[in-house]
């Protein structure tokens, strides 16, 4: 069974800027000659590496709720130049919109199951095409 992770996407104002952001990381990486793929740098290593690779993904809360994922590809950890532990989520560079989710901020990551997390947007219905803000409002009031 797959299980996924949750974080905050400190710094990022939407869906747009997440996937912009991703595209000029991979396009800086073309460019140097690095390997071309994405990836999160997090202080703690996940112990559940198996059931996360078994088709969990990366769930991004922005601005107070979760809107969309990257599937997680593998999970690497390291020990960066200060000699301290880290660990590299890699991620598909797609970004796949949810459902918008209330979310509290937290620090670090959290587990996340696949019976809590929001559904895939794409072909779910015409709310597809719902502006953010009218999607949450209709969410917190529990009519979509």
């Amino acid at each position: 069974m797959s299980l996924n992770l949750i974080k905050l996407c400190v710094g990022c104002e939407s869906v747009e800027e997440l996937e912009g952001w991703i595209a000029l990381k991979l396009d800086e990486k073309r460019r140097a000659g690095q390997p071309v793929e994405s990836f999160h740098t997090t202080r703690m290593v996940p112990k559940r590496v198996d059931e996360l690779l078994a088709g969990g993904a990366l769930y991004w809360v922005i601005k107070g709720g979760v809107q969309c994922r990257q599937r997680l590809l593998d999970v690497r950890p390291f020990v960066d130049a200060e000699g301290v532990g880290r660990c590299r989520l890699i991620l598909a560079p797609e970004v796949i919109r949810t459902e918008w989710q209330p979310r509290r901020p937290f620090q670090g990551w959290r587990y996340l199951s696949p019976e809590d997390a929001p559904a895939d947007l794409a072909g779910s219905g015409a709310d597809d095409e719902l502006p953010l803000h009218l999607r949450k409002e209709l969410t917190e009031l529990g009519l979509l």
